[in-house]
């Protein structure tokens, strides 16, 4: 019956604590709180006097939590338990280990550090589990129930570690693809480690397959230069080889696997690390993450884990740092290429004081008004200045407004909708917002029709577009440079040009003087075109005689600079000699090879043929435009066009 009662007195025993652990569980304890709450009772419990969780550090049992006197514990008994894997008597000691299965899910890369609840029974109470078997089992039960409430709270501290873990890297990563110097992003990343994992050093080796290297940065102590090691070596070696984690902790591994070069070298002293891959946008592995000496206790899964992820928004951070580098270095290189083939050449003071006047204004987002004759480099200017500006890594968009009817004007620089007008079939981006952060430079803008001009003083007051058809108002921001070779004064009088939009326009005024009041710049654009040509054919350059130099000197140049192209390209095609003489240019008029023929017949005729001669040379000064030609001659291009078939010359079409 005494049996019974006890028995009945043990189970009971066993149940309250497994209650009052459960309550305990329901509260925020933390492992060290919930051990001092519960362990006093489950000592009392099972008849102990003194005890404790023990667990291994550094190969040595340290004492977690303790109640009563601290005497030596029975190291051998323990370590006897462990490796048996039950409980172990002796001495009055009773040693159990703590252990739980895994969970599938969680993580293994590291062994679970060896622990166990250890007992010093009383006298009675040991002479009681000696004649009981019954006794015995409760300390294994008592230290299941222990085991299992311990790794709960373990879990959830995990948990919600974890969740801190994964929002400061979150938070991070973002605050790293802000970052465009390497160094700089290299070194935010180690401190994101060393702050996350509660270690002294962090550094991401960086692999260098040509070389079989690892190039550490932010390098470990060495000031003004990487770290570089054999990428066989050591742990971060492992990794590189395995492609998995690696975890080391002085006094419980190998000691070998550690690369003790490095510390000797840098007078420092690792005592555990771990290191996990680096993986690139195709799975490549591109280097090795390591974390060194954490500050209160070794590097275990949870660790390993909390880096890999890092690992992985790293190298996606430094892979799009790169992709971006190399993106601002073509886009610069392309830049510069297009910029340097809109430079203002030539010496003339004119030329001068154009050219310091687009400097400055180049710094602002002035409007410009560009004015000159055709062919003087009205659009090589508004490029110069674009180049030359904030916004030369934006677009650089050239409309001829002269080109535009009013029905189609609106519809090219605002753009418009789908199903706005007939054959509207998809929605089109007008010229402004294809200008947007860039510059519009908006040519013969004495040509823009009454409406068109109205519309455009809107968009440049108010800095807003709406397309064709639409009712969105589209912000944007564009520098405006606008070019003429008309007398707006004279079409404000006429009343052909809106004096409202002169004023928005001429804010700076820029104008360009004819090629033949530039003196020696004929010379300087000569051999610039030569150059450019050649290099374009694939042919050695050629010099200019002495008579072809003075041939371009007096020449007129009635068609400007766009003139002399036209003839240095011709030259630079058909001309096959190593020299140029004044013949190969075929320049008419005075001093330029070919004059001009007698005329002869009546008035009539005369006068008919010299009209003929003259439409001829405008059309040739002008490339072949028929428009430039047109205005030239002072005529529309349909009236150009229809005194030309009076005349009985041919005609392309209107």
């Amino acid at each position: 019956m005494s049996n019974v009662a006890a028995k009945t007195d043990s189970d009971v025993n066993e149940i309250r604590l497994a209650i009052e652990m459960a309550k305990t569980l329901q509260g925020d304890f933390s492992r060290s709180g919930f051990l001092k709450t519960v362990l006093p009772e489950l000592l009392r419990m099972l008849g102990g006097e003194l005890g404790g969780l023990v667990r291994q550090r550094s190969g040595q049992w340290d004492r977690e939590i303790w109640v009563g006197d601290e005497v030596p514990v029975p190291d051998v008994l323990i370590g006897e338990a462990l490796d048996a894997g039950t409980t172990r008597m002796s001495d009055r000691w009773c040693v159990t280990p703590l252990s739980v299965s895994p969970d599938a899910n969680e993580l293994t890369i590291a062994q679970p550090t060896a622990s166990a609840l250890i007992i010093r029974m009383t006298t009675a109470e040991h002479d009681a589990v000696q004649k009981s078997d019954r006794r015995a089992d409760r300390f294994r039960n008592a230290a299941n129930v222990l085991a299992a409430a311990l790794h709960r709270i373990e879990t959830r501290d995990r948990h919600v570690r974890r969740i801190e873990q994964l929002t400061t890297v979150l938070k991070a990563a973002a605050e790293w693809q802000r970052l465009d110097d390497n160094e700089a992003l290299l070194k935010r990343i180690a401190d994101t480690a060393t702050e996350l994992l509660h270690c002294e050093r962090a550094s991401i080796f960086l692999w260098d397959r040509r070389r079989k290297k690892l190039i550490g940065r932010p390098a470990l102590g060495v000031e003004g230069k990487p770290l570089e090691v054999d990428d066989n070596a050591g742990v971060v070696g492992e990794v590189l080889s395995s492609g998995e984690a690696k975890i080391w902790n002085g006094g419980s591994d190998d000691e070998s696997r550690v690369n003790r070069s490095v510390d000797a070298s840098l007078e420092f002293q690792t005592r555990s690390l771990v290191a996990v891959p680096m993986a690139g946008q195709r799975d490549e592995l591109i280097g090795v993450f390591e974390a060194i000496n954490h500050r209160e206790d070794a590097f275990d899964a949870y660790d390993a884990a909390i880096l890999s992820d890092l690992s992985t928004h790293a190298a996606v951070a430094i892979e799009a740092q790169r992709t971006r580098r190399k993106l601002t270095e073509t886009r610069d290189r392309l830049v510069d290429d297009a910029a340097s083939t809109t430079q203002l050449i030539g010496n003339h003071s004119a030329i001068e004081n154009v050219r310091q006047s687009a400097a400055k204004v180049a710094k602002t987002d002035l409007t410009v008004l560009v004015l000159g004759n055709n062919g003087t480099g009205k659009e090589v200017l508004a490029r110069h200045i674009h180049f030359e500006s904030e916004r030369r890594s934006g677009p650089f968009i050239a409309v001829n407004c002269a080109a535009l009817v009013e029905t189609l004007l609106e519809s090219e620089l605002f753009g418009h909708e789908k199903g706005a007008f007939t054959d509207a079939n998809q929605t089109r981006v007008g010229k402004f917002e294809l200008a947007n952060g860039g510059t519009l430079f908006l040519d013969e803008v004495g040509d823009m029709s009454p409406g068109g001009q109205a519309k455009l003083l809107r968009v440049l007051e108010e800095k807003v577009v709406v397309r064709v058809g639409g009712s969105q108002t589209i912000p944007v921001d564009v520098r405006v440079i606008a070019a003429t070779n008309q007398p707006l004064e004279e079409l404000i009088e006429a009343r052909r040009f809106r004096e409202d939009l002169f004023f928005r326009l001429n804010v700076v005024r820029l104008t360009l003087p004819q090629l033949r009041d530039r003196g020696e710049d004929v010379l300087l654009l000569a051999d610039h075109f030569l150059k450019q040509f050649c290099y374009q054919i694939g042919r050695q350059v050629p010099t200019l005689d002495r008579g072809a130099r003075t041939a371009l000197k007096s020449h007129a140049w009635p068609g400007n600079i766009r003139e002399l192209r036209n003839t240095i390209e011709r030259v630079c095609y058909l001309c096959t000699e190593d020299e140029i003489r004044a013949d190969d240019l075929t320049l008419a008029g005075p001093g330029g090879g070919t004059a001009r023929s007698v005329i002869d017949g009546t008035l009539s005729e005369g006068t008919k043929q010299f009209q003929v001669e003259h439409i001829q040379r405008a059309i040739e000064a002008c490339g072949g435009n028929m428009t430039d030609a047109a205005a030239r001659l002072g005529l529309h291009r349909s009236n150009l066009y229809r005194k030309m078939r009076q005349l009985g010359m041919q005609t392309s079409g209107e």
